[in-house]
């Protein structure tokens, strides 16, 4: 036996932590740390043994250091026995030849990946011992309140819609928004490293990662577990400490400056600390967790924690390793992990075509914005649009990632479990199965699987659950959504049997001169329209109605009509009509109206009607009428906007069969517009109205285009239900003003055109309408009346 099998030696990096001060454990585990980083508890022996090992002592020498420390007989065959079976395969000592273990490091799912160090040890104490002032307890608590009253201020008080709006208008704030929110990741490492400092710990080295898909940081602070509890949780807890210092110093920046994008640092800011808290990842959370248990591997006691819990193994010794109240913490978390983790990968399944389809569109979207920009040599812009497309494209890559590390692990799992056994490979092949079927299901390329996510759209846990209650499904032309559920009615409404009111027994019914709010109940398939056709979802004939004012009466015969109506709070109703009519006889008086109401809180009502009117014969009256009506009562926080496309054209003769080709392609893209119509600004929707009026005139005909005017209606915020008239100055002077809710565009200047000439009736909003000479027809209006937060209108 040579000298180098006599004297065993560390590895080199070897770093021995101690035993574990406040351990969980009832025997505390010593931790050691391996030179590639990873941290391994050992036994009391075991750790003894490592310790009296020191490349130049012989077993038998070893044996009785460890004797003395252990107070137990320990003999050099044992010694050489934990040397050969436990301590070299777990890389901490060197080989018998001297050379160096080769390691083997955990590979967690979600671990930090294509690390590199920025700091060494003593340039990490270097930067971080100036840090250490801001623990003192004094220094905590102004922070702590100025952070308690900065977000206060932000989310109750000012919010955070100025400062979305102010990023978006200055693309260079929200780059910097975005630089210096990545850069506060690093600040708050310095926070781990000087709260180990103030603590006593050496903090070892700061480095970057990829966490899947997103650049991360961390800080070596291992040394910290030989700090007592205290210390372990200040160290946990310095990185969001120094989150708050950020949001302090951000408000002082927007104090300075008025810069009003810097406050979307503030909630970038909260939402670090929130995702951090979370113990269900290995974030600040999850060591908090395990340094108040004294437990550092948590993921390592989830399966022993689920198999405790049957009958028979109540009796197991691995029951017993914890002490009683840390095993009743570390169950409970157990208990509430796994199934969160199991619900959140079910949820990423069902919701990956919906990401894949926001991506998707979302590059179509900004690939014309990115190439604009970059025409114009103006790089700032090009990289914000890059951030806005990274910020939805990085999240699939990162599911796609999750899902196949999860599928490579668990068939190579199957395989090696299966092998040998005809039960567990017939088991394995129908698991295999049973998940490739629920795939299948998950990820056809069914109508509407891949669309992208709309602003409709709440992303409600329980919208994963089977039965859930979905957002309303755009079609065509969405139904409005009218019904209130409730408990069962008192009384039933006069002259409607599938309504239901709740008004309590002995209170006098509402009347039309005073009307009052009431929970209404409304049979599920009741109010459902159409839009599609000329009537649009307008009859309305089972809608609830507990507005002031009057309902509209329903289309007739060649007219269209959007009616959305919404009576529930936080939610999005959309009506969509489309209409083409081939108007023939003498008179031409087709309607074209588009009407939102509502009364509800924090809930968008949003009517669209579009209506073509193809004049076929030489009409002696044409009279065609376009009306928008947004009206509110008792809304708070709500926006009512309706958008009203009329476009009546003269044509002599009928359409070739390649105009009618080329008008089939463009209302194709007209009906698609209005199944994804709630992932658009209202002012694109109006847009793209307009553009669609500009090909249907190309194709009928070479009449040169109008040159557009302006006709919107703005209701007044004034207490009693009022309207203001296309074209009107608001009754409300200092009524706020939105720059989501567009105004519609079109014209009234005539045109003397060759036919076919494009005509329109006179857009009004109550009255009656102007005719339109027929010598000097003139194209279409589009007008659109937007009300927000609390205006009311009447027609």
């Amino acid at each position: 036996m040579t000298a180098l099998v006599d004297a065993p030696a560390r590895a080199d990096g070897l770093q021995l932590l101690g035993t574990m001060v406040g351990s969980g454990y009832r025997t505390p585990p010593a931790l050691v740390r391996r030179g590639d980083g990873q941290t391994l508890q050992l036994t009391p022996l075991l750790y003894a043994v490592l310790d009296a090992i020191d490349g130049h002592s012989s077993p038998e020498e070893v044996a009785a250091r460890v004797r003395e420390r252990v107070r137990r007989e320990v003999t050099p065959e044992v010694v050489a026995t934990l040397v050969d079976q436990q301590l070299r395969p777990l890389g901490l000592l060197k080989l018998a030849d001297g050379s160096e273990p080769a390691l083997k490091r955990s590979d967690p799912l979600l671990g930090l990946k294509m690390r590199f160090k920025v700091t060494d040890p003593a340039a990490t104490r270097r930067i971080t011992d100036p840090f250490r002032i801001l623990f003192r307890p004094s220094v905590m608590g102004a922070v702590v309140l100025a952070f308690l009253a900065v977000t206060g201020w932000v989310f109750f008080r000012h919010g955070l819609a100025p400062a979305a709006y102010d990023a978006f208008q200055r693309p260079h704030l929200l780059l910097l928004v975005f630089v210096v929110t990545v850069l506060s990741g690093g600040f708050h490492e310095f926070g781990h490293a000087a709260a180990a400092r103030y603590g006593g710990a050496v903090p070892g080295v700061i480095g970057a990662g990829l966490y899947l898909v997103w650049p991360a940081f961390y800080t070596d602070v291992t040394d910290s577990y030989r700090l007592p509890r205290g210390g372990r949780l200040r160290t946990d807890l310095g990185g969001l400490y120094f989150n708050a210092v950020v949001v302090v110093l951000t408000f002082v920046g927007w104090w300075a400056t008025g810069w009003d994008a810097l406050l979307l640092l503030v909630a970038t800011q909260v939402l670090q600390m929130v995702q951090q808290l979370m113990p269900l990842l290995r974030f600040d959370g999850y060591h908090v967790l395990a340094d108040l248990t004294g437990v550092p591997d948590l993921y390592q006691r989830i399966r022993p924690t689920l198999l405790g819990l049957l009958p028979h193994h109540w009796r197991d010794d691995e029951n017993r390793v914890l002490k009683p109240w840390a095993r009743v913490v570390i169950t409970a978390w157990v208990l509430v992990t796994v199934p969160l983790m199991a619900f959140m990968l079910f949820t990423l399944v069902k919701a990956f075509p919906r990401l894949v389809g926001s991506a998707w569109a979302a590059m179509g979207d900004s690939s014309s914005a990115v190439g604009a920009a970059w025409s114009q040599g103006d790089p700032v812009d090009v990289a914000a649009q890059v951030v806005q497309v990274l910020a939805v494209v990085l999240p699939v890559v990162a599911g796609g990632m999750i899902l196949g590390r999860l599928v490579l692990r668990w068939s190579t799992g199957l395989v090696a479990w299966s092998r040998g056994s005809v039960g567990r490979r017939t088991a394995a092949v129908a698991l295999v199965a049973a998940v490739a079927i629920f795939l299948s299901f998950a990820w056809a390329p069914r109508p509407g699987a891949y669309r992208p996510i709309g602003p409709d759209e709440k992303g409600l846990l329980t919208a994963a659950l089977p039965g859930a209650v979905r957002g309303p499904a755009v079609e065509a032309a969405p139904a409005a959504s009218a019904s209130v559920t409730g408990a069962a009615a008192e009384r039933r409404l006069a002259g409607s049997d599938p309504l239901a009111a709740t008004f309590g027994k002995g209170e006098r019914l509402p009347t039309k001169a005073e009307p009052r709010l009431a929970m209404v109940l409304v049979r599920s398939d009741a109010g459902a329209g159409t839009g599609d056709g000329a009537s649009g979802a307008g009859d309305g004939a089972e809608q609830p109605w507990v507005f002031p004012f009057d309902r509209p009466l329903p289309p007739s015969e060649g007219d269209n009509q959007a009616l959305a109506v919404n009576t529930r709070d936080d939610s999005v109703s959309y009506d969509v009509a489309f209409a083409l009519v081939w108007a023939e006889g003498d008179e031409v008086l087709q309607v074209n109206e588009a009407r939102a109401y509502a009364s509800c809180s924090d809930c968008v009502t949003v009517a669209v009607a579009f209506q073509v009117v193809l004049v076929m014969d030489d009409a002696r009256v044409i009279v065609p009428q376009n009306l928008a009506v947004a009206a509110n009562y008792d809304c708070y926080r709500c926006i009512t906007a309706a958008i009203a496309n009329q476009l009546v054209l003269s044509v002599a003769s009928e359409p070739g069969e390649e105009q009618l080709l080329a008008l089939g392609e463009v209302w194709g893209r007209l009906i698609e517009l209005g199944r994804t119509i709630t992932s658009y600004p209202l002012a694109e929707v109006a847009a793209r109205l307009e553009g669609f009026k500009a090909e249907i005139v190309a194709i009928l005909g070479s009449a040169p285009p109008v040159a557009a005017g302006t006709a919107s209606a703005t209701a007044s915020s004034s207490p009693s239900p009022s309207a203001s008239p296309s074209g009107t100055t608001p009754a409300d002077p200092e009524a706020p003003e939105y720059p989501e809710s567009p105004g519609g565009t079109g014209s009234s200047a005539p045109s003397t055109s060759p036919s076919p000439t494009p005509t329109s009736g006179t857009t009004t909003e109550g009255g009656s309408p102007t005719p339109t000479p027929t010598d000097a027809p003139a194209e279409g209006e589009s007008q659109t009346a937007p009300t927000t937060d609390g205006a009311t209108a009447a027609p």
